[in-house]
């Protein structure tokens, strides 16, 4: 960005906006290099300001939560990461009833469930223990223990690159197996969601058997981005990575956990450039034991320390 760009910034986003902004502060991996810019969008105000004028000034813009699901290459991120806070974290009640609430896309998993058990909402404690928040759930239509956000979404309310508000109805949304079919550059504001009347003990102990489950088999105590690979069809990649016998395996400051083989965890020093080599070394022992090929869960961005393994990386990233 050349000093026009980042002063226009500066105004549009009403000076919250941090320069060359350390991305191993943003990310559960907590590795990374940093951002040309950060933003925080408080309303959708913001948003259909500033989605337009990144657009009409060719400057890449990635929104992220609390990045749980996401790895940042060593390189940074060239272009506008965006924050969603203010009012665009908030949860609000949206039927007379009760039984259906708006949240915020930035709004954390964790105050979603608070704001659900406080009003006798029951459905969403399958997220218990994810560190993200409602926007990065959704896009991704996040799931556990047999249950998805998806099947519990209303309706959504996006703004697209031209700055226009959409509110969608569940009719016109296609979920899939971590997926929402959206149109690309589009940003999730806020999420309607139909939940089941209940009694607040009753969520609370559902809840505290989501988190008990994931405790005893997720290395929950260290820096990690969660599953790193999608499920295959009728099996599972923590099982075939273990079956390669690579439960414990160390590159640099990375590991896959001897815990749970389908999450790679850090430690100080840690690289991306660790985390993608031990991501490859798994495809391939997979691709060799099993003769599968294993598709990514989080998402790989930014630029690498070289352009050979940028070219690699991106077609990795789905």
């Amino acid at each position: 960005m050349n000093p026009r760009q980042k002063a226009e910034l500066l105004q549009i986003a009403g000076g919250r906006v941090e320069f060359d902004s350390p991305m191993t502060r943003r990310t559960t991996f907590r590795v990374g290099g940093n951002a040309d810019a950060l933003c925080e969008m408080h309303d959708l105000e913001d948003l259909c300001r500033i989605l337009p004028y990144l657009v009409r000034e060719n400057i890449p813009y990635l929104v992220i939560g609390r990045g749980s699901n996401l790895l940042v290459r060593d390189g940074g991120i060239r272009g506008v990461v965006i924050l969603l806070s203010g009012a665009l974290s908030q949860i609000h009640s949206k039927s007379p009833d009760g039984s259906e609430i708006l949240a915020g896309a930035g709004l954390s998993i964790v105050d979603l469930l608070t704001g659900c058990r406080k009003r006798g909402l029951s459905g969403l404690e399958f997220l218990a223990g994810i560190p993200g928040t409602v926007g990065g759930a959704v896009a991704m239509n996040a799931g556990a223990f047999g249950d998805e956000i998806g099947a519990w979404v209303r309706e959504l309310r996006l703004v697209d690159p031209r700055g226009e508000v959409h509110v969608i109805h569940r009719s016109r949304l296609t979920f899939s197996y971590r997926t929402l079919d959206m149109e690309k550059g589009a940003v999730i504001a806020q999420v309607a969601f139909r939940m089941n009347l209940e009694n607040e003990k009753s969520i609370v102990e559902k809840i505290s058997g989501c988190l008990k489950r994931r405790k005893a088999s997720q290395p929950l105590e260290y820096p990690s981005a969660g599953s790193v690979f999608r499920n295959p069809v009728n099996d599972y990649a923590g099982r075939l990575i273990e079956q390669a016998g690579l439960k414990g395996k160390c590159i640099g400051g990375a590991m896959i956990s001897d815990r749970h083989a389908n999450f790679i965890i850090t430690q100080a020093g840690a690289s991306a450039a660790d985390i993608l080599a031990l991501i490859d070394e798994a495809r391939n022992a997979v691709m060799k034991t099993a003769g599968i090929t294993l598709k990514l869960e989080i998402r790989v961005v930014g630029d690498p320390a070289d352009l050979d393994t940028a070219e690699r990386w991106d077609d990795l990233s789905l």
